[in-house]
């Protein structure tokens, strides 16, 4: 997803009903210990370093503040995007803070809902956590759903720290996952840099069977090492996409070793790539995240 600055289930984790569909502590600690079993035998020697589960006791409720702050607006962000982008509890127009555009449920999932007036006006969120939890190296991933549908264009990314000193796309841009609502079977995996924008540097993932990513959670997953970038869906060992700086173009200038990256969790509506909404598109759309888990690898 292509980033200007403004001003301003394959392989799901346990999951059932009762106490494990609202998260408790006690059966947390248990998946967090299953995962980190699975880890280890998968032949990676790893630890949670930081997560956000979207566990909340009330509903609806803001996104941790410690780790998530949102880019508000409505300027296209360098991709024609149709969507105003709203904060939580943001009631200035289009906005409305008795309908927020992202919230932690009761359910123990992060909403970002896309939302129409039916007159062509459109409202969404873009969360960040810039300035709060940046990292470099190791495994990122999300169990994420994503919304199907004529534009819509959900996203987990992460940026360079260094964007506020040496711009886009020099801060360098990791896509884990974009996927554009005309193509329901296939998501995205791309990186950017100088150099190297837009659909140069990228790889699809399609479904087996050409199923819907809509249709269950799914996992979307970066392996990070020096001089190496590699995407997954749903498990490590799933590695569909692989990059090095020998992946670049003449020209192109490596930037993933440089420093900490930051997330982004965000709903587009509209734009150059997936088109706008049509007739068919069905509002209101939303991305659910179950979770975001960051882990650095240890040597075995």
């Amino acid at each position: 997803m292509k980033y200007i600055a403004i001003e301003a289930d394959a392989f799901p984790p346990p999951r059932a009903t009762g106490m494990m569909q609202n998260k408790s502590p006690l059966m947390l600690s248990v998946v967090l210990m299953l995962i980190a079993g699975t880890a280890q035998a998968q032949g990676r020697h790893e630890r949670l370093i930081w997560s956000d589960e979207f566990n909340s006791s009330a509903s609806p409720s803001i996104p941790d503040p410690a780790s998530w702050t949102f880019e508000t607006g409505t300027n296209g962000f360098g991709n024609k995007e149709l969507e105003t982008y709203c904060s939580y509890g943001s009631s200035q127009a289009p906005c409305d803070s008795a309908q927020p555009n992202a919230f932690v449920g009761k359910d123990g999932y992060l909403h970002v809902i896309a939302r129409s007036d039916g007159h062509g006006h459109y409202t969404s969120a873009r969360m960040k956590s810039e300035g709060l939890k940046s990292f470099q190296y190791g495994r990122v991933e999300a169990r994420i759903r994503i919304p199907r549908g004529e534009g819509f264009w959900p996203a987990f990314w992460m940026l360079g720290d260094s964007i506020r000193k040496v711009k886009w796309p020099a801060c360098g841009e990791f896509d884990i996952m974009e996927n554009i609502g005309k193509k329901a079977d296939t998501i995205y995996g791309s990186i950017h840099g100088t150099g190297f924008t837009g659909t140069q540097i990228g790889m699809p993932y399609t479904l087996p069977s050409h199923r819907a990513f809509g249709d269950a959670f799914h996992t979307f997953g970066l392996l990070w090492s020096p001089q190496k970038v590699e995407y997954y869906v749903d498990a490590p060992s799933n590695v569909y996409a692989t990059f090095t700086p020998a992946s670049l173009p003449k020209g192109g200038v490596w930037p993933f070793d440089d420093g900490k990256f930051f997330l982004l969790l965000n709903l587009a509506v509209g734009g150059d790539w997936p088109g706008p909404p049509d007739a068919s598109s069905h509002f209101p759309q939303e991305m659910l995240v179950d979770y975001v888990r960051v882990y650095a690898e240890d040597a075995p």
